[in-house]
């Protein structure tokens, strides 16, 4: 099992998977509550392709340590330097689902884009869903997110089972995969450790507003004009305020999980920037 360790205290050993050969490095960045598992309907295709498509668990999920902290986004956006170094990728394409989103806005904002080609944003949070003073367009108050991870903390089956049955809902159209894609789901959740589910849930609130305005790079932007979870008009809509040359892609009533519930067109989306670079 491949593992790279972070330096730290503790140290942190994060567990990935590496399809290795010659093809352009594309790194798949997972969401909240999941791990690198929730990629299987992408990795095999880019691989297909001729990528060499690497997939990591975040700290405090699926097969990687679990430590008590470092759940924010610049530990977090280290966390991923760490593995790009480590594995000393260059000409790498990140792609960001979700909460992942949060890792490739602050890994640019942080590390610069001189190991990148280019950039995706899928059915992420960037670039703040924390209404702010400085950012006034956000989704809620700090207050909001921290009701949640109270809620996550208090009764973790309950929170998951319901925020995994609306991430795969579309605002208009109800469940939009099959109940075993659900469960699938819950199972891989089932791996985040309690300090971590809720600890991230928290974190959903950072402004990247300054991140992206560091994209110097090509970045396409694909999310569901359904998503509950990640609302479409306070995050992607928003992006290319930010970065004029983003490509948004909106997928019709396409919910949060939009890697499973429209597979066909996403992989599409995907594949045609990444033979675009």
């Amino acid at each position: 099992m491949p593992e790279l360790t972070v330096p730290g205290e503790p140290p942190v050993a994060l567990h990935f998977t590496d399809s290795g050969g010659e093809g352009r490095p594309v790194v798949l960045i997972h969401g909240w509550p999941l791990s690198e598992a929730a990629w299987v309907r992408q990795t095999p295709v880019l691989a297909a392709a001729g990528y060499r498509v690497v997939t990591y668990d975040r700290r405090g999920f699926g097969r990687s340590d679990k430590p008590e902290e470092g759940y924010d986004y610049d530990t977090l956006a280290s966390d991923l330097n760490e593995l790009m170094l480590g594995l000393d990728l260059t000409d790498t394409v990140l792609v960001g689902f979700s909460m992942g989103g949060g890792e490739v806005a602050r890994y640019i904002g942080t590390y610069g884009t001189g190991r990148l080609a280019g950039a995706v944003l899928a059915a992420a949070i960037p670039p703040g869903l924390g209404i702010t003073e400085a950012n006034p367009d956000g989704a809620g108050p700090q207050s909001f997110f921290d009701g949640l991870a109270d809620q996550c903390a208090a009764d973790r089956a309950g929170f998951l089972d319901g925020f995994m049955h609306t991430f795969f809902s579309s605002a208009e159209g109800g469940l939009k995969v099959a109940e075993t894609d659900v469960q699938e789901a819950l199972a891989i959740a089932s791996l985040g450790s309690d300090t971590a589910l809720p600890a991230c849930i928290r974190i959903w609130s950072t402004d990247f507003q300054d991140d992206l305005r560091a994209v110097d790079v090509p970045l396409l932007v694909i999310h569901g004009d359904g998503d509950q979870n990640v609302p479409f008009a306070k995050s992607a809509a928003r992006v290319p305020a930010y970065v004029p040359h983003a490509r948004l892609h909106v997928i019709a009533d396409g919910p949060h999980g939009i890697n499973v519930s429209h597979t066909a067109e996403f992989n599409r989306v995907l594949l045609e920037f990444l033979d675009s670079l």
